[in-house]
């Protein structure tokens, strides 16, 4: 029994030994790790410390070329790598900026100065950069913007009497671009309220044509109804009970090329149609025809009829 006991001490030692190395184990690659972390977050500082450096070194080559030698493509170039350098570079960004406002670049003007006032942690350039910015709304006539950009820039320095002057100009012109807007809408309005009303004018004209017409068409059918009328008042009465007999075949005097009698004209009171002449005309032609022909048929056969050759 007391050999079991001294043998399950033993073994509780070894397990504790074991233990420790792991945990002095793990300890030990913690403590590699942080100095490895340590070791290259001192070298990603270092690097961005040189990038600053050098991002400071092309702000001032660009001062340099734009000052001195007024090369402004050398300039731009030397602030855009400036810039790439170190993003942060509020500085370089806000020479870009007066570099295009000088060369009327305003939308690119506007970017970098915008940049510039929202990354720099300097009072003093925030309000330069919104001073600026204000000046770019100003060319481009954004004067509700202008106003508030000068704000901006007074809220980072209220001593800065140009800024106040630009505010106040910034305010002038701002209401003078509204009193202009609203009499444009006013009159954009009122020429809208003309235009509407000839339309309607016109609208009306035209019905009023359309009325017209319509009337002078009942007038057209109104006057063929009374002619069609009078006609029928002037006809004879007994020319309605000659028509069923015109219409029968005649065996005596009617011809064949002879045309029915609704197509024929109406005779006038006292007077005798067209038609009516041509076939008394034809009547006396087929009698006398008839006469001749009675005529002929009696010498014919009073005429001694030879049957036989004279010699």
């Amino acid at each position: 029994m007391k050999r079991d006991m001294i043998s399950r001490k033993t073994t509780l030692r070894n397990s504790r030994s074991k233990t420790c190395a792991s945990e002095l184990l793990m300890l030990a690659v913690l403590l590699l790790c942080c100095v490895n972390a340590t070791a290259q977050d001192s070298k990603l500082l270092k690097q961005q410390e040189k990038a600053a450096e050098n991002s400071l070194d092309l702000t001032f080559q660009g001062n340099s070329d734009l000052t001195q030698n007024q090369d402004d493509i050398q300039a731009e170039m030397a602030y855009r790598r400036a810039i790439s350098e170190n993003d942060s570079n509020s500085v370089a960004k806000y020479n870009l900026g007066n570099l295009y406002y000088n060369n009327n670049s305003m939308g690119e003007a506007f970017m970098r100065y915008k940049e510039a006032g929202l990354n720099s942690q300097d009072k003093a350039e925030k309000h330069k950069a919104y001073h600026n910015l204000g000046n770019v709304f100003m060319k481009n006539k954004e004067f509700s913007k202008a106003v508030e950009a000068y704000k901006e820039a007074l809220r980072n320095d209220p001593t800065d009497d140009e800024t106040r002057y630009n505010l106040a100009l910034a305010k002038q012109e701002r209401e003078k671009q509204q009193d202009q807007n609203q009499d444009n809408q006013d009159k954009e309005d009122e020429n809208d309220q003309k235009d509407q009303n000839q339309d309607n004018k016109d609208q009306n004209q035209d019905n009023q044509q359309n009325n017209q017409d319509k009337k002078d068409d009942n007038k057209g059918e109104d006057k063929k109804d009374e002619q069609g009328d009078q006609k029928d008042k002037n006809q004879p009465e007994d020319q309605g009970q000659e028509q069923p007999q015109d219409n029968k075949p005649d065996q005596g005097d009617k011809q064949p090329n002879e045309q029915p009698q609704e197509n024929q004209q109406p005779p006038r009171p006292n007077q005798l149609s067209p038609q009516q002449i041509k076939n008394i005309l034809e009547a006396m032609n087929n009698e006398e025809k008839k006469v001749r022909e009675r005529i002929n048929a009696e010498e014919v056969k009073g005429k001694p009829i030879k049957n036989e050759k004279d010699w």
